[in-house]
């Protein structure tokens, strides 16, 4: 089974030809070259694939793209605003490794215990948050120079000081 990871998400349609754009989370300018196909979330909790015609880079964080069987703005509008997902091949190939965004994959350890696996990111202004799942619900952990003591790349951890009380008001 692949992994996927989110990037950012579908925008707003541009144009008359049913181009969209993708605000992403990657750190860098990127055309998405090499990319065959972004995953969105269906209802059911499956990825569906949906094959990218074209890419062009915008701005830092944007994509101008074209999906296949997607022809008019109307169309279009109907995937705004959803959530974009890679597959692990394509989101290492194209992510900033200084960018927030490359935590993904990596297992937060607090106290010698291993939290789980980041799923998710949101860059913050004065710190990062990373979602995790414990006992089947979705936990924010704040990452900061603070509160951060190991950083393994090798290994994909990241070892934290979670804040006294954080995870109690998740039971």
């Amino acid at each position: 089974m692949d992994n996927y990871f989110k990037i950012g998400r579908l925008a707003a349609s541009i144009g008359l030809e049913g181009e969209i754009i993708l605000e992403h989370n990657l750190g860098k300018k990127t055309d998405l070259a090499g990319v065959q196909a972004i995953f969105l979330n269906s209802t059911d909790g499956k990825f569906l694939p949906y094959f990218l015609a074209s890419a062009k880079a915008s701005k830092a964080n944007e994509v101008i793209i074209k999906l296949e069987d997607i022809h008019t703005m109307e169309a279009a509008r109907k995937l705004t605003p959803k959530d974009v997902w890679l597959s692990e091949k394509d989101f290492n190939q194209h992510r900033s490794d200084q960018s927030p965004v490359a935590l993904l994959g990596f297992h937060i350890i607090s106290q010698g215990k291993d939290l789980g696996e980041i799923i998710e990111i949101f860059d913050m202004p004065h710190q990062i948050l990373c979602t995790i799942i414990i006992n089947e619900k979705e936990v924010l952990i704040p990452i900061h120079p603070a509160n951060t003591i190991k950083l393994d790349k090798k290994n994909k951890t990241i070892e934290v000081d979670v804040p006294d009380g954080l995870l109690k008001i998740y039971e």
